[in-house]
């Protein structure tokens, strides 16, 4: 619905004014300024596809009756609950990437007066998610379901960050740790559970579902999870920068992109030995040399033919959903992702 995005935003500063007067702490007015600017810097930025995508697939599951203000509230609240969970992990992985910005303005803890304050600001940020919960869903008979479900994803999601950061550890540039199984693992915990099984996950809850009968639903939603971050990883090299907003740094940054794991696992000796030489490195000519092997050994092909076979995989596995409803909220994502270009 076109109206959504002004509600949501709407329920986001009712949530950061209930959490400014949180009873449980007493806030001086420097701390209070403090969080409000921490949360208006590092929350409402991003598309919000996540959080948004709570009401959507709560809508679909109500069979796209209107909801009532309550259930719109309440998805809306689930929603910036995601949102504050994504905050909380890009504060933190900023810091251990070393990274100097994101969307498009410094990174939270590269400001001056910020600096590595900005790890308990990441805590407080988790913390917060659980406030929320706590202050609209605590009389609710699935509120310790939806405390385990953030718990096991955000579980999930740091365990996926620790196997990319071991397996890219800086100073043993180590490209034979590099396959199609390690990328696998990394992009489903890492991004998939919490990016796309978790806002169903939610609307299911407060639909009245038991989360135990829907692992396929589950299944679905990693594996389109898995195919985004392969479209990210491709559009990293070969998506036009105007249209991504961003000049793509795999090939420099010694990413475990899908990209390399396809060429390494393509190429003959003599290509092996050019990938272990080239990639990772920050010269220009070195950059040019792998995305010319990229050209030879085909990936853009290999892209295609893994993009239609796996479209083709997830339609299947939809189709044969008992729910009409449940497959109208798969469809719905999974006609947000296909063949996109940013």
């Amino acid at each position: 619905m076109s109206d959504t995005k002004p509600k949501f935003l709407e329920v986001y500063s009712a949530l950061k004014s209930e959490l400014l007067d949180d009873p449980a702490f007493e806030f001086t007015d420097d701390s209070r300024q403090w969080v409000e600017r921490m949360l208006d810097y590092n929350v409402p930025g991003g598309k919000l596809n996540r959080g948004l995508s709570v009401i959507d697939s709560y809508r679909l599951l109500k069979d796209g009756k209107e909801l009532c203000d309550d259930e719109l509230f309440l998805a809306c609240a689930l929603g910036w609950c995601i949102e504050w969970l994504q905050a909380y992990f890009l504060v933190l992985d900023d810091i251990m990437d070393g990274s100097h910005t994101r969307r498009g303005q410094p990174c939270w803890f590269r400001l001056p007066q910020v600096g590595l304050t900005a790890v308990n600001d990441g805590l407080i940020l988790r913390n917060q998610i659980f406030r929320i919960l706590k202050k609209h869903f605590r009389g609710k008979p699935y509120y310790v379901d939806l405390l385990d479900l953030f718990n096991e994803v955000e579980f999930q999601t740091a365990s996926g960050q620790m196997i990319d950061l071991i397996t890219t550890l800086q100073g043993e540039k180590d490209l034979s740790k590099y396959s199609l199984p390690i990328h696998r693992r990394i992009v489903q915990y890492k991004t998939a559970y919490y990016s796309f099984y978790l806002p169903v996950a939610c609307a299911l809850l407060m639909a009245g579902e038991n989360l135990d009968n829907h692992s396929d639903v589950k299944n679905v939603l990693v594996e389109m999870g898995t195919y985004f971050q392969v479209q990210d990883d491709f559009l990293d090299c070969f998506g036009d920068p105007e249209v991504i907003g961003k000049v793509g740094t795999d090939i420099e940054d010694f990413k475990c992109s899908w990209l390399v794991v396809k060429a390494l696992e393509r190429a003959n000796e003599e290509q092996k030995k050019l990938l272990y030489e080239k990639y990772g490195k920050t010269d220009p000519a070195c950059v040019a040399k792998v995305k010319e092997l990229y050209q030879t050994l085909d990936i853009q092909g290999a892209f295609a033919e893994y993009e239609s076979k796996i479209y083709e995989k997830m339609t299947k596995q939809i189709k044969g959903h008992p729910s009409k409803a449940v497959q109208a909220v798969l469809e719905s994502f999974l006609a947000k992702i296909y063949k996109r270009q940013k």
